[in-house]
């Protein structure tokens, strides 16, 4: 007994830190990127979607684990793409309701959650493969994992482009007497691809030390 107890345990944690880092979405399977490289320009905007897909792929990987001994192979597909539009559509509606100046931010970004391959490839690789608690779990590790790399690449942008965190004032601006000079490629695409092609080396020179 105590042995299944363990080894259990041992799915669960493996689960978790496969979506933390060793088979992060963005870090490791290179997916979700247009979102990573959209909507990154500040923290707040990045958080909101980070959460936004947490939602929906903690929901539709629920409903595709219960629904899964019942999926007719031809069906999978459409079955998978009308759970997560409708999770999809329960959290842009949310934020046009709460929080109606964010959802303008993000723009069209929430709604092509939808096709946002992460939430399709967990509910194929895992939910529609394993049981309730596996599949959670996964959901958690994933979308946490894909919303740490959104706030750190966020995180450095506004910080390089405006000086500021969460829009709280971290440097001194020049122009107001102190010494830092925003750059202002940060807050543009080009700044998206510069810091996130950085990080992605970054994590393979770690990955390559810690093997």
């Amino acid at each position: 007994m105590a042995n299944d107890t363990n080894a259990t345990a041992g799915v669960y944690k493996e689960t978790l830190i496969a979506g933390l880092w060793r088979e992060n979405p963005v870090f490791r399977l290179l997916l979700g990127m247009c979102p990573t490289l959209a909507v990154t320009a500040a923290v707040k905007p990045a958080l909101t979607m980070g959460l936004s897909v947490i939602f929906v792929l903690f929901c539709s990987n629920i409903v595709v684990c219960l629904m899964r001994r019942l999926l007719k192979p031809h069906l999978r597909i459409l079955m998978f793409t009308l759970t997560i539009a409708t999770f999809v559509t329960i959290a842009d509606l949310f934020l046009k309701a709460f929080a109606p100046v964010m959802s303008e931010t993000l723009g069209p970004y929430v709604p092509l959650i939808i096709v946002n391959c992460i939430i399709i490839c967990r509910a194929e690789a895992c939910a529609s493969k394993n049981g309730l608690a596996v599949s959670i779990i996964d959901a958690l590790g994933m979308g946490v994992g894909f919303t740490l790399v959104l706030c750190v690449l966020a995180g450095v942008r506004e910080l390089m482009s405006a000086g500021t965190i969460f829009e709280i004032p971290v440097f001194s601006l020049a122009r107001t007497g102190g010494w830092f000079v925003p750059w202002a490629a940060m807050s543009m695409p080009v700044g998206a691809f510069i810091t996130l092609g950085l990080m992605l080396g970054l994590v393979n020179v770690v990955s390559k030390k810690t093997a």
